[in-house]
């Protein structure tokens, strides 16, 4: 018999994405609810179905709902102004009631840890009040309530990094001193994948976290550790939870309505005090240092994946150096076409370096060697191991050969001394028209304010180098024909 759907709503969030993706890959049947349809439909795989519909329109739920086994719900009006708890509410009551009606075996929903006698804050609250509105529709719900999540792309490791990388100096509030008991999204999503196979009818409600309890305060000493960063905080008692929304939203990339029920919910401890996880469930889950530095590793294979035509769609062919920011990362992307086919276009991209050099600027490139072995790098004198091919894991001077796919892409990794580090990749592509374009992407991940003074401050030569090294690529090609 054919296994029956799953549906998650939330798709289009950081955890119910990652979520799709994994029952995807397990190879289960899913279904998707999202107001705009048409924005997720690219994103997912091709045997999912997404539906069309609004948990505040409960009309819109029935299609989707219809046949369906189970359902994650992970729908949060947070995000949204005015008062997201009478949302949260309405569209809770929504849900269980369809759910009821189309005869739903089990709702699995993700709220938030925080101790049940203390004074919770409204984003706390509104999660808790979410769970008992769904076991109030008689469908069976299972409720994970975590803390922090830590991975790359999660809000609060956002906010880490945000916070870290671009005030080496903080004054904080009271509540970076609060302890947490993060959780890394990779053991989130084992919890939430392992409930949907286990039996039984009744209400589940299991506490979630990591090894370790800590403070915000030692997730960011953690974060700037790991990225060689020194920070110094300096804690202050009369910065109120407005104050420091304002203040996040300023540095980090979280709005102001959301900083201050995230604040709000900070000052409570978010720890894990019922073991009931441990024993149910055979995930054995990471300490914050092993989450942050799982979500630093995850983030920079994340990023290669991506292509950088899809990545930089929206500033059109071509990006100049003006500070394009994808991923916190600062991105220069130049295309031109030639008259050839690809091989013959990506024959003098295979070639670069050594004694063919860098078809540009070359007094400025052996400059750049010696300031490199000046102040202890490597310099250009490695040169490359052969003048015709490369291989993964080869030197071309000061870069290393990260990835490559003959006649189709080079991505370089740089092994000079940086304040971050920096990527060069070519692409080639045939084109309509019998020829081939070529896609030159320059990538900057600067380490904290000195990273980014750097960075801007060779910003008129890395134009003109970049400019005309794809030129003068692109004329070697046309002329070798």
């Amino acid at each position: 018999m054919q296994e029956q759907p799953i549906l998650v709503t939330g798709a289009t969030g950081y955890v119910g994405g990652r979520l799709v993706r994994r029952l995807e890959a397990a190879g289960r049947p899913v279904r998707c609810l999202a107001r705009r349809a048409e924005y997720l439909r690219g994103r997912v795989g091709e045997g999912t179905t997404v539906f069309a519909g609004d948990v505040l329109q409960p009309d819109s739920l029935t299609d989707a709902l219809t046949g369906v086994r189970a359902a994650y719900y992970l729908v949060h009006a947070m995000a949204a102004g005015g008062s997201f708890e009478e949302r949260d509410r309405r569209a809770a009551a929504n849900f269980g009631a369809a759910a009821r009606a189309a005869g739903l075996k089990r709702i699995i929903y993700l709220g938030g840890l925080g101790g049940a006698d203390e004074d919770l804050s409204a984003h706390l609250r509104s999660r808790r009040e979410v769970g008992d509105i769904l076991r109030a529709s008689g469908v069976p719900v299972t409720e994970f309530r975590a803390s922090i999540v830590i991975g790359s792309g999660s809000l609060s490791f956002e906010l880490i990094r945000a916070l870290v990388e671009r005030l080496p100096v903080m004054v904080t509030p009271r509540w970076v001193s609060v302890l947490a008991q993060p959780i890394a999204i990779e053991d989130l999503l084992a919890y939430l994948l392992i409930e949907l196979d286990q039996t039984g009818d009744a209400d589940r409600l299991y506490e979630i976290g990591g090894t370790d309890q800590v403070s915000y305060g030692d997730l960011m000493r953690e974060y700037a550790r790991q990225r060689g960063l020194r920070i110094w905080m300096l804690p202050v008692p009369f910065l109120t939870p407005w104050l420091s929304s304002l203040w996040l939203g300023l540095v980090t990339p979280v709005y102001a309505r959301v900083g201050r029920a995230l604040i709000d919910s900070m000052v409570h401890p978010s720890v894990v005090r019922d073991p009931a996880a441990q024993a149910a469930f055979s995930v054995r889950p990471i300490g914050a240092s092993a989450a942050i530095a799982a979500a630093l590793r995850h983030e920079d294979l994340e990023f290669a994946e991506t292509r950088w035509n899809d990545a930089l769609v929206a500033a059109g062919a071509t990006t100049d150096w003006g500070g394009r920011r994808f991923n916190q990362r600062l991105v220069d992307s130049r295309v031109a076409r030639v008259n050839v086919a690809p091989a013959k276009a990506f024959a003098p991209i295979r070639r670069i370096g050594g004694a063919t050099g860098w078809y540009y600027g070359t007094w400025l490139w052996r400059l750049r060697g010696a300031i490199d072995l000046l102040v202890g790098g490597v310099g250009l004198r490695r040169g490359r191991r052969d003048p015709e091919e490369v291989s993964p894991g080869d030197v071309v001077d000061f870069w290393r050969v990260e990835d490559y796919e003959p006649d189709r892409r080079l991505r370089l990794h740089a092994e000079m001394k940086l304040p971050g580090r920096a990527w060069l990749e070519f692409e080639v592509q045939a084109d309509d028209e019998g020829g081939s374009t070529i896609r030159q992407t320059a990538t900057f991940d600067p380490l904290g304010l000195f990273g980014l003074a750097y960075w801007y401050g060779i910003w008129p030569l890395h134009r003109a180098v970049f400019r005309g090294m794809l030129r003068n690529i692109a004329a070697a090609a046309e002329r070798d024909r």
